[in-house]
């Protein structure tokens, strides 16, 4: 079985293609500038790239040029080889988990679109654009908001009529479930130990920590929305919603227009200025008192939710940093860490600053063992796109059996 498990943006398509018997990454590529007067197609196999210039005016045609890329390279037959295009989905009205895409399910992200502005968006429109172009390939969307769903009522509702809760869906959903996954399951796996408590930490351009014991999520940062939890790169994080009327007022702007600003000019952008973190740190280091504050309060968030998550498991066994801020600023992880002796957890610094890809980051004294770890949110999607095949082709006797 080969599934494609897509990364969609308003103008760029990347993949990853898996063969599913043992889960090798068969090849890896993409197309970027989508509707541009020349777009980029390009495909890594064996460890070697290949790009090509060419007209992809929508993301149909740019997976077309994908697909035609890996039969050209053997990776694929035909096209019909695929069993599905797997998408790491966000958001929908009423809906989580694994689903096969259909209207249901677009009309269903179309309704959160402006819950999740920077991703439904793109993915509906997309999602739309292969059904009706490729429809011998089957589209499945793993929601993010699946992983969480074993977050209890305490850790999941917001105190707000409960009305709105049952009928409405307004509570804490949580994101980033693919990568909290994944983080969960191998550090289990290299702990040796399946009812591990686990702190994951996905510090990058969007970031969210999540609790998870026994393999399943306890709690996350993030809530209703992805806009919420810590600050991310241009996102606002958390956010009394009672300032919007004193900005209102202050700025003149329609609620639309201030709600534009906390979802793309907030966050460490809105802070300091920067977009990216690399930039944030050198920066301060150069002595920009509007960086320092940026990171700062980007510290000050993380260990929020660090000490909280410790109180609710009752402690952990590993604190792991993934993501492109976690795995890469060895700064942000040793201010995350700093001051916690008192909780058993000991970061190593030479261990620390030079650590690279998958790493144990903690000194000999600490009683939480700490990791660097590249996440992998494209297997657990493939993974999850597998097994809702495999539901589906199951005799419908048998699902009742199973599901009795």
């Amino acid at each position: 079985m080969k599934i494609l498990v897509a990364n969609l943006g308003s103008t760029s398509f990347k993949y990853r293609l898996f063969d599913m018997t043992d889960e090798r990454v068969l090849a890896r590529g993409g197309v970027e500038r989508i509707g541009a007067a020349a777009s980029t197609c390009f495909v890594e196999v064996g460890g070697q790239r290949d790009e090509q210039t060419i007209a992809a005016p929508d993301h149909a045609a740019a997976v077309r040029w994908c697909l035609r890329q890996l039969t050209d390279k053997h990776c694929l037959r035909s096209p019909g080889e695929l069993a599905a295009i797997g998408f790491k989905a966000v958001h929908a009205q009423g809906l989580t988990g694994v689903q096969r895409v259909d209207e249901a399910v677009l009309t269903a992200m179309e309704a959160y679109a402006d819950v999740a502005p920077a991703h439904n968006p793109p993915y509906v429109a997309a999602m739309r654009l292969l059904a009706r172009e490729l429809p011998e390939i089957p589209l499945v969307a793993a929601f993010e908001t699946g992983f969480h769903e074993t977050i209890d009522r305490a850790n999941r509702w917001y105190a707000v009529p409960r009305p709105w809760i049952e009928q409405h869906g307004i509570q804490r959903w949580g994101f980033h479930g693919a990568s909290h996954r994944y983080i969960g399951e191998r550090t289990a796996a290299l702990l040796a130990k399946p009812d591990a408590k686990v702190i994951s930490c996905h510090l990058g351009g969007s970031s969210s920590v999540c609790a998870i014991a026994g393999g399943r999520s306890r709690a996350n940062s993030l809530g209703m929305s992805p806009q919420s939890g810590l600050p991310h790169n241009n996102r606002v994080g958390d956010f009394d919603i009672f300032a919007l009327p004193a900005l209102m007022r202050a700025t003149g702007k329609g609620l639309n227009d201030i709600l534009d600003d906390l979802a793309t000019r907030s966050g460490l952008l809105g802070l300091s200025g920067f977009n990216d973190l690399r930039d944030i740190e050198a920066a301060a280091a150069q002595g920009n008192a509007a960086a320092r504050d940026a990171l700062a309060v980007f510290v000050a968030s993380v260990r929020h939710y660090l000490g909280a998550y410790l109180l609710l498991l009752g402690g952990a066994d590993a604190i792991v940093f993934t993501g492109g801020i976690g795995e890469n600023s060895s700064a942000i992880r040793a201010a995350v860490c700093a001051g916690l002796d008192w909780f058993g957890i000991h970061l190593d610094g030479p261990k620390n600053a030079a650590a690279k890809g998958e790493m144990r980051i903690d000194a000999p004294a600490s009683r939480v063992q700490l990791w660097t770890m590249p996440t992998n949110e494209e297997v657990i999607v493939a993974r999850q796109c597998r097994e809702l095949l495999h539901r589906a082709s199951e005799p419908a006797s048998g699902r009742a059996e199973q599901g009795a």
